[in-house]
């Protein structure tokens, strides 16, 4: 069976202490206007799990975790047999996710298959289908309940654009999670212009008050 559209071969900054490859998942259940990957969403799977997983025996004592990326990964139907197959290998792995699928979330916790979580805060339900074409930020509170009760570590982070999403609004995500008992850092991403998304964004007039954000969130570029 075809998983994935491509993979990255080696990275330092996607699973955080650990050198990792990343395999991008076709498709996604969302259509996030600022998506980088619209090449990824719409496109067709090219390499199988075994292609992917001969990469991976190469990369025994080279490598330590493999970062689930995408598009959205959870969508693929043998995405719980393949996480077995890299965890025989002995790599960590790094799930990155929009949180839509809880019930497989929940699996992979139950199995003990993930170790490291970056969960997407896309936006509060009001801007849900604005910005993502759907989805709900129930689903999303659904697959943070899991995380937080479990023993796997993670993240929280949302991408920024200025025309989507308000200063206010922002801060307004970062005291929710506070309030549900989140501890660790709001990870927020400015939108890089120049690259090719699916709502085919262009840059805001409108530069994003830094202050506005301090002490709520961590900024990444």
């Amino acid at each position: 069976m075809n998983a994935l559209y491509d993979l990255t071969p080696f990275t330092l900054l996607d699973f955080p202490d650990t050198p990792a490859a990343i395999f991008w998942f076709v498709g996604c259940n969302l259509r996030c206007v600022y998506c980088y990957n619209p090449d990824i969403v719409f496109g067709e799977a090219s390499i199988s799990e075994q292609e992917a997983l001969a990469f991976l025996k190469k990369r025994i004592g080279l490598l330590e975790g493999v970062v689930l990326s995408g598009g959205e990964c959870t969508l693929y139907p043998n995405l719980i047999p393949f996480c077995s197959q890299i965890r025989k290998l002995g790599f960590r792995i790094k799930l990155d996710t929009n949180g839509m699928r809880p019930d497989v979330i929940a699996s992979l916790i139950a199995l003990e298959l993930i170790d490291y979580v970056a969960l997407d805060y896309k936006a509060p339900d009001s801007k849900m289908a604005q910005i993502c074409g759907g989805g709900s930020e129930k689903r999303f509170w659904e697959s943070f309940e899991l995380l937080k009760n479990s023993a796997v570590a993670y993240e929280v982070r949302t991408t920024l654009h200025p025309d989507l999403l308000s200063e206010d609004e922002i801060v307004s995500m970062a005291k929710q999670l506070k309030h549900k008992g989140y501890k660790g850092e709001f990870y927020v991403q400015l939108f890089r212009e120049g690259n090719n998304t699916i709502g085919h964004l262009a840059s805001s007039s409108r530069r994003v008050d830094d202050q506005a954000l301090a002490g709520y969130v961590t900024l990444r570029t």
